[in-house]
This record gives structure tokens, C-alpha cells and sequence, in this order.
């Protein structure tokens, strides 16, 4: 049996958040304060230790309390809740099991769920109480809301409880079944096991007890062990060969002082003598009297744990937690829980990026051989990683990844200037992209998602981290792309964004998948202007009835005419729907002296050069070659020495960077960057008086 999918609502950022859970392991991903780390608490506070508080409920609720503080009725009074919906193969033993758990259901199914909910016990008592608290003068509600009277957790508690409820999926949607408080908690206790691996595991450097945290970790297991008969028998036998030469040692070093102490009189004639002896056990020898050190095989010489690496630490105490977790699960000797989840944050603390691709691998190394030890090879775990590596998403599966995106409460009007205090998750499981056309050629969705899938993992899983994707052509971009934004968008330099250099055949593959994600993008490319007549060579961007030969614009816009592009206007470019921006080269007026003249195009390097015109001109900056006084003649000779197959791109974007000269960004990418930074930094609104 396994966890199949969790449903959460009203907790913190998870206002109304659904994710499914794979089989063995599901890596929860995203940026910053954007609700990983809710999605494990939530399961603390339900399943562990953690006690529930006012700030666990989410930001859109707290007016809900202080409504039905002002007497509001009592459905108005929110509620956390948490389904967990287990998958059941019928025909294992396990169904029997989980049918006599839940004898309410159907017999012909094969998911089951539990429902569990923090409400108020009874609202008028919360009400009468607060009301008590802060009494109404007249009838104007209390000054102090309900909210701020529950931020005692004591009121809180006192007021609030969990109840549970058996779930059927009956095609329909969740059909519950209301389940007494004792046997609501014993049958999730029967149904499953929850775990930590918590991301403050304080594995440093530090001075005194945090030092010897992996020796505590080797203690605590050791001493789980030894509920095993066979562990037990061995360790007592050592520790009473141990005790006899301890209580020998101890009557040499002590029969000094036991002869003063009898000189005083103690104890009496009629006393029984004093002797001291050693009373270790296997338990409280090992606490606190363990160290773990490192041994140098051919010298011997030992370290203590303190003297190891941070990240060679981290790792073992997360095997050992993984280990240990495991096999207190398998060794339950009665009403063994039918599933297990390990959460295991943030693993990659001080780990180097190699540590880190095949640290899940690692785990289920380690876990395998647990289960093999303990014979038990078919109980296996669920994991659930949370992380913030891309290093860890690189060797993950496409389809294991759930990603969490800060979004607007449910029922906000949109406003990209509204702080986002809600969480979507999105399973890259239900990602389907559509065929795709690229120069011509048909690919399949199956071939779409293939391309997508090697693209992410071979450069950029940081992706799943960015506010938002800035997709452009090549190195160049992407080289000139800081500086770029630094003199023209300045506000995005305190923004995360993702750099993807995809070429023009490529920018439309991305659109589904970054629509899907919901991350906003900007698609920065180049017109590619081409010939109208035969094969459809390379030309120059004003040649009449030009066409593009640029895959993404002409998906994009569905044209081919170089002079259609140039024609549309910036709300054209802006697909407010799918939350992007497409900009390419635009006509740019260039002056020298008395002359003037309109020059298009085609590539970046072009269009960084009609920008500084003056500055080539004199040679401040160089495209290698010189450029003719005349405006036409300049404008044919830039085209072709760009052209040209000994023009070395990334030479002249490094060539730009060296410089000191005061360039300008080229405007359509200015324009471009400029719509991303109001996007993400959007003008602050004018105060109404």
C-alpha cells in the first residue's frame, strides 16, 4: 500500500494545494517561501508532535475568525485540513487489512483516504470565550479581533481539535465518513508511518556538543538495536567483562580513599562495607561515551568527528536517519503501519554537486540493504526530498518532480504588485505537450517532452527556482545579458532569473511547458531574415519581401513577412495569457553628421552596431574591420562582415564587456527588459488622499 496523493487546505501558504506522490520517490521543488516546507509541517502538526497554531492558518482565513468574532456565522470559522489518499492493490493482504480498518467502505475499490481536520470543538464556546476576553461596548465588535485573541496557543488549543473521517473516491469526488477521535488516530496509526530528516540538522564545526552529532546518531541507533534479542545477548556479554575489570580497577584507585572514609567511622562496626563497582548497561554506556573517529588505514591514526568534513558528515547522519527510520518501521511487531513516508529536507547541505546528483540514489542504497538485513525487501518506503538543488533535479525523473509556485489567494484580481501569500503545485506528471513544428520538420508530443526533458537536465534545473525565464538566442545573449540588464532594467539585478539559451528553432518548445508552470518569460531572438526566392538564403532584413526563417516567431505570430514582424506593435508581442513577451530587432535610425538613414537588423551583432553606430565608426569599438563613411555602404559592409563565417561571435560579446565605451543596450532587448522588470517590479501605485 502507498500514499497516492495528499490534498491540503488552509494551511499557510497551501490554501488549497493538491499534489500526487510517487511510488518511491517525489522531490518537491521551488523558490524560496513558497510552501516545500508547509507541505512537510503540515504533517508535523497532524501526524507528530508539533502543536497547531493562529499562523498556521492561511493569510486569506484570518478575516474569517475575526468575522465570526464580530458574529459571523459559524461557517464561517475556517478549518485546516489534510487528505491523504492511499492506493490498495486488491489482491494483497493489505486490502484485507485496510478493509477491516475502514469496514464503512465499498468493497470494490482500490483507493482509500483519511480526512483529517483541525477545527473548533464548539464555536459559541470560542465565542463566548473571546466575547468573556474583550467584552462589545454596545454594538461595535470587540477592539481586539478573535484572530489576535488566538494567538494564544493555549486558547487555541483548548477551543480547537482534530477529527477524522474515512474517504471514498467514489468517482464523483471525496464521499467522507465522520470516524470516533480514538479510532480516527488508531487507524492512522495502523495506515501509516511519517518521518524526518529535518534541513536544521546543525552538522558544523562548532565547538562542543553539536561536534559529536554523528556519534549521538550512531548511539541512538545502537540503542534501538538492541530491542533485538540476538543484538542484546552480545552486548551484555561484552559489557560484563567490561564491568568485572571496572569494579577491580576501581577497588585499586579507590582504596585509598575508602581507608579515610572508614578512619571518620563510616561505615560502623555493624555496616556493610562500601565498594564501588562499574554498573554500565548497553544503554547508558553507549550515551554520551561514544565518539566516532576517523582512522587512517595504513598509518592508524585517528580524528575525532569533528575533524571530518561538513558535507561527509551530513551525509551519514541522513543514512543512518534513513536507515534507522526504516527499521523501527519493519521491526513494529504489532499493527505494523502499511506504509511509510520519509521527508528528508534540504539534503543538500555542504554537499559537492557530484554528492548531490546521486545522493537519492544513495539513499535508496542504503534502505535496500536495511530491508534485505531485515527481511523484509518488499516493505519499502515512500521519499519525499525537498530541495533546492539543481544538482538533485538533474538526476531526477521528469515526472517525479512537483513544483510549488507562488500564486494570489483564491478570489484576489489579478495584480502583478500583490504580494503572492498563496501556493499552486504543479506535477510535472501531468505535463502532455502538444506536436511541435521545428524548421519544417513534425515532432511529436512524445518527442516534444523527450527534447524538454534532456534540454532541463543536461543545463538548466534551475529553472523550478527563477521568478522568471529569459529565453534567447545564444552565448552572446547570455554572455552580454548582465551587463545588458544592469544599464537598461536595473530593478531585475534583485530578481532570480533563469537564462535559457535556446536558439530561434527552439524558444516555441518551451512555451507550453513555461505556460504550464506559470512562470512569466521574456523570448529575446532574432529576425533571421532569408531570401523569398529559392532556397531561401540568408539576406538582409530591408531586402523587399524578406521572410523569416526564425521557427519560434512564425509559431509565435503565425507570419512569415519580415515586414508583418516589424508591424506589430508591442501589445501584439505581449501574450498577457501566457504571461510572455517576444521582442526581435526593430528599425533603428542611425546618424552620422548631416546624414541620416533607417538601418533593420538581422542579427543581435547587427543591431548593437546600428545602436553605437559612432562608436564603431571610430573605432572605439570594432566588428574587425573597417567601416565606410557612406550610410549605405556602411550598412552593406556591417551586414556581410557579420555574415561572414570568420566573424567570431563570442569574441565581440567579450570584446563588448572588456570595454569601458558607454554602449547602448540595443532597444528592442532594452524594450523587452523593461516589460520583464515592470512585470516583476511593478510601479508602486500612488497613495489616493
Amino acid at each position: 500500500m502507498k500514499i497516492d496523493r495528499i490534498d491540503i487546505k488552509n494551511f499557510r501558504r497551501l490554501e488549497k494545494a493538491s499534489t500526487g506522490i510517487e511510488e518511491k520517490e517525489t522531490v518537491f521543488v521551488g523558490a524560496n517561501n513558497s510552501g516545500k516546507t508547509s507541505a512537510t509541517s503540515v504533517f508535523r502538526c497532524f501526524l507528530g508532535q508539533r502543536r497547531f497554531s493562529i499562523y498556521d492558518f492561511s493569510v486569506g482565513r484570518i478575516a474569517d475568525f475575526d468575522s465570526f468574532g464580530a458574529g459571523g456565522e459559524t461557517d464561517t470559522l475556517p478549518a485546516i485540513e489534510l487528505d491523504i489518499w492511499f492506493r490498495v492493490d486488491p489482491e494483497s493482504i493489505e486490502f484485507g487489512r485496510a478493509f477491516t480498518l475502514l469496514p464503512n467502505l465499498s468493497e470494490d475499490f482500490e483507493r482509500l483516504g483519511v480526512r483529517l481536520r483541525y477545527a473548533a470543538i464548539d464555536p459559541s464556546k470560542v465565542r463566548e470565550v473571546y466575547l468573556a476576553a474583550y467584552p462589545q461596548d454596545g454594538d461595535e465588535p470587540p477592539e481586539t479581533p478573535l484572530s489576535a485573541f488566538l494567538t494564544n496557543n493555549s486558547e487555541l488549543n483548548r477551543h480547537f481539535g482534530i477529527t477524522y473521517a474515512s474517504l471514498e473516491d467514489d468517482g464523483a469526488g471525496a464521499v467522507a465518513t465522520p470516524l470516533d477521535k480514538d479510532e480516527g488516530r488508531n487507524l492512522l496509526q495502523n495506515l501509516v508511518r511519517i518521518d524526518f530528516v529535518d534541513a536544521q540538522r546543525n552538522i558544523d564545526d562548532e565547538e562542543g556538543h553539536r561536534s559529536n552529532k554523528l556519534s549521538s546518531a550512531f548511539s541512538g541507533f545502537y540503542q534501538k538495536n538492541l530491542e533485538r534479542p540476538e543484538v542484546a545477548e552480545e552486548a551484555y556479554r561484552v559489557i560484563d567483562e567490561n564491568n568485572q575489570q571496572l569494579t577491580a580497577h576501581y577497588a585499586v584507585q579507590f582504596s585509598g580513599i575508602m581507608g579515610v572514609i572508614k578512619g571518620i567511622g563510616v561505615p560502623s562496626v555493624n555496616d556493610r562495607e562500601l565498594k564501588i563497582v562499574s554498573t554500565l548497561n548497553p544503554e547508558t554506556a553507549l550515551r554520551g561515551n561514544t565518539d566516532l573517529l576517523y582512522v587512517d588505514a595504513d598509518s592508524g591514526h585517528e580524528l575525532p568527528e569533528l575533524y571530518n568534513g561538513l558535507g561527509f558528515k551530513n551525509l551519514i547522519y541522513m543514512a543512518i536517519q534513513a536507515k534507522h527510520y526504516h527499521s523501527q518501521w519493519v521491526r513494529t511487531a504489532q499493527n505494523r503501519p502499511l506504509c511509510q513516508i520519509i521527508f528528508v529536507e534540504e539534503p543538500e547541505v555542504h554537499l559537492h554537486a557530484q554528492v548531490q546528483q546521486t545522493f537519492i540514489n544513495n539513499i535508496w542504497d542504503v534502505i535496500q540493504q536495511s530491508a534485505e538485513a531485515e527481511g523484509a525487501s518488499d516493505w519499502i518506503p515512500q521519499l519525499i526530498v525537498t530541495t533546492h538543488s539543481s544538482h538533485i533535479l538533474d538526476a531526477t525523473e521528469f515526472s517525479k518532480v512537483r513544483y510549488f509556485r507562488r500564486c494570489q489567494l483564491e478570489g484576489e484580481a489579478p495584480d502583478p504588485g500583490r504580494i503572492l501569500n498563496a501556493t499552486k503545485i504543479h506535477s510535472l506528471r501531468d505535463f502532455q505537450p502538444t506536436a511541435v513544428d521545428v524548421e519544417g520538420q513534425q515532432a511529436t508530443p512524445e518527442e516534444a517532452l523527450a527534447f524538454l526533458k534532456r534540454y532541463l537536465r543536461l543545463t538548466h534545473c534551475d529553472l523550478f527556482f527563477a521568478d522568471a525565464a529569459v529565453l534567447v538566442e545564444g552565448s552572446v545573449e547570455k554572455l552580454l545579458m548582465p551587463t545588458m540588464i544592469e544599464r537598461a532594467a536595473d530593478r531585475l539585478q534583485i530578481s532570480y532569473l533563469t537564462i535559457l539559451e535556446v536558439g530561434g528553432a527552439y524558444a516555441h518548445r518551451f512555451d507550453e511547458l513555461l505556460t504550464f508552470l506559470s512562470i512569466p518569460y521574456l523570448v529575446i531572438t532574432d529576425l533571421d531574415s532569408a531570401h523569398p526566392e529559392g532556397r531561401h538564403p540568408a539576406c538582409r532584413a530591408d531586402l523587399d519581401g524578406a521572410l523569416t526563417a526564425n521557427s519560434s516567431l512564425k509559431k509565435f505570430f503565425d507570419v512569415n513577412s519580415v515586414n508583418d514582424l516589424i508591424a506589430l506593435t508591442p501589445d501584439q508581442r505581449h501574450d498577457e495569457e501566457r504571461d510572455r513577451y517576444v521582442t526581435f530587432q526593430q528599425d533603428v535610425p542611425v546618424a552620422d553628421g548631416d546624414a541620416a538613414m533607417t538601418m533593420r537588423p538581422r542579427t543581435l551583432e547587427e543591431a548593437f552596431v546600428y545602436q553605437n553606430f559612432e562608436l564603431f565608426k571610430d573605432n572605439t569599438l570594432s566588428i574587425g574591420s573597417e567601416i565606410p563613411a557612406a550610410l549605405d555602404e556602411a550598412y552593406e559592409a556591417v551586414y556581410e562582415r557579420i555574415k561572414s563565417s570568420n566573424f567570431k561571435k563570442t569574441d565581440f560579446a567579450l570584446d563588448m564587456l572588456a570595454s569601458d565605451a558607454d554602449w547602448q543596450v540595443p532597444a528592442y532587448i532594452a524594450e523587452g527588459l523593461r516589460w520583464l522588470e515592470n512585470r516583476l517590479h511593478p510601479p508602486v501605485k500612488a497613495e489616493q488622499t
